[in-house]
């Protein structure tokens, strides 16, 4: 396809764009350009034409299956943005007085207490601007927990070797050392080398339950238990709340804060660059460390933002961004506590319909049950056939299927990773399971032929190890400028 500079025409234009209501300003001449911005020059119809070709390039949760394992690319409710376009919420501006957005605030407040009770939480933020974010903002109060406790020893984040890579990176971007911790032949926590982990160097502990492999860790209480009896904090990563929410409750298991990724659990767009949001809650003990400008009632009824009296400050400019907020406690809202639960019984009811449907021929490192996903190793059929999960991936392109993800987690070799998710149909799996078994058998017959795949697709099999080290990231002018 045609970029949008090579479509551009000299003298081409569009006029339907109306004149600026903001009143003109002359720069300084040391701040005024010394030539002409290089820009497309098209018609509408050109520039229509190019964003509905860049569209049909790419695949979405709209085109097909889209099983994206850790990542949970689910279907969003087109109600979802109906309500954050309602112009209450969307002509606000974050300088405007607190007294003229107290339906925001109210918003803000009404979320904060069905998040509470979905999560076991008693308090809970709403600035950070996405998962990873969200873990950096409670590994700082984790942090200053500590710290205002005088107990500034406590340097040391235990982490399982199956974790998110965030959670590492988080941890040492807050300024801690990181001591990972094996996981045992179940793929949970290995507890004895917990134990021996944990100490009075220990300050907290980070885990996602269902783990990145798809297991509830049945040992959970007692882990947290181990952690807490060391005088650390558990954190609970909620990047696989889906399998769980209205079900269990981080805040029971033991933890005493968690993040959210709102586009994995509570359906707001996913990925894109964002806006996003990775909101994170908390128990009682860390409340006061809180980022600030936390949103309250008064006393006297109406809604204002407050500091937390040890408040770790700001975390992201205002108040984090607002309209997916309310896209996810419209799902929440819509839902409400009986479809809250039904949504993640069904994702694992999913999960576990397609591991037994590919399970007779693929090997499943953990077991024959999961939670909302399920890890494949594809480990044999390299070793006989030489086809990786990398080839299988290429393949699925051709079948008009997003492949899974691949290689994660990375304590099982050639692994692919599926979540078909609460919103796929009975019918999408059943043909997705279909593909996926003939072309574990195509492996055996001809697996040399998977070296070319995809055959079919815009573009063929991409040199990647080219573009990630020479990437071409910017439009190369000619001299003349064309």
């Amino acid at each position: 396809m045609k970029l949008i500079f090579e479509r551009s025409i000299e003298g081409y234009e569009n006029d339907w764009i109306g004149s600026s209501d903001v009143p003109s300003y002359n720069l300084p001449n040391q701040f005024v350009r010394q030539q002409d911005l290089k820009l497309p020059t098209v018609s509408q119809n050109e520039l229509s034409r190019h964003y509905t070709e860049l569209a049909k390039a790419t695949f979405g949760v709209n085109d097909g299956f889209y099983p994206l394992g850790s990542c949970t690319m689910k279907y969003n409710p087109k109600i979802n943005d109906e309500v954050a376009s309602f112009s209450g919420f969307k002509e606000i501006h974050p300088l405007q007085p607190v007294s003229s957005i107290q339906g925001c605030l109210e918003t803000y407040v009404l979320a904060e207490r069905w998040f509470s009770e979905i999560n076991g939480m008693d308090a809970f933020t709403f600035q950070p601007a996405a998962g990873a974010h969200g873990e950096f903002t409670a590994l700082l109060m984790i942090k200053a927990y500590h710290q205002k406790n005088g107990d500034t020893k406590r340097t040391k984040i235990i982490i399982p070797d199956s974790a998110h890579g965030t959670n590492p990176a988080s941890a040492a971007m807050a300024g801690f050392e990181i001591v990972n911790v094996a996981s045992d032949q179940n793929g949970c926590v290995d507890l004895a080398a917990l134990k021996a982990a944990v100490g009075e160097d220990t300050a907290g502990l980070m885990l996602t339950n269902p783990n990145t492999v798809g297991i509830f860790d049945k040992n959970i209480l007692e882990i947290t238990d181990i952690v807490h009896q060391a005088g650390g904090l558990n954190y609970y990563d909620g990047a696989n709340l889906n399998a769980i929410m209205g079900v269990v409750r981080p805040g029971d298991m033991g933890f005493d804060v968690v993040h959210l990724n709102i586009h994995k659990t509570f359906s707001t767009p996913h990925g894109g660059g964002g806006p996003g949001l990775g909101p994170v809650g908390c128990k009682g003990l860390l409340k006061e460390f809180l980022p600030d400008h936390y949103p309250l009632m008064t006393e006297e009824g109406q809604f204002d933002f407050s500091t937390p009296k040890s408040t770790i400050g700001m975390v992201k400019g205002f108040y984090g961004h607002f309209s997916i907020l309310t896209r996810a406690l419209t799902y929440v809202l819509m839902l409400g506590a009986e479809g809250i639960s039904a949504s993640s019984k069904t994702a694992v009811l999913h999960a576990n319909y397609m591991l037994n449907g590919l399970k007779d021929k693929y090997e499943v490192p953990y077991g024959s049950h999961c939670m909302h996903e399920f890890v494949l190793s594809l480990e044999k059929v390299k070793k006989d056939t030489d086809v990786s999960a990398l080839d299988i991936a290429k393949a699925l392109l051709d079948y008009q299927m997003h492949p899974p993800t691949m290689y994660f987690p990375m304590i099982v070799p050639e692994a692919l990773m599926l979540e078909p998710t609460e919103t796929e149909s009975k019918k999408t799996m059943d043909e997705a399971i279909q593909v996926y078994l003939e072309l574990y058998d195509l492996a055996y017959e001809n697996g040399e032929q998977f070296h070319e795949f995809p055959k079919n697709t815009l573009v063929g099999r991409l040199d990647e190890v080219k573009a990630a080290r020479s990437p071409i990231v910017r439009y190369q002018f000619t001299e003349s400028g064309d």
